[in-house]
């Protein structure tokens, strides 16, 4: 299961990355980027340790 979160959140990163805008990002979108890349370290944490 853990692996299937991972992929999720893998693609979400890769989506809002694409839609960052190369100047002046607006910082909603980092916090959401950022949240989301904590996000897959912890489950990517929990699929090693499974």
């Amino acid at each position: 299961m853990n692996t299937q979160r991972v992929d999720e959140l893998e693609k979400r990163i890769a989506e809002l990355r694409r839609r960052i805008p190369p100047h002046s990002i607006p910082p909603a979108m980092l916090q959401e980027l950022e949240e989301l890349e904590e996000e897959l370290e912890r489950a990517r944490q929990q699929s090693e340790e499974s």
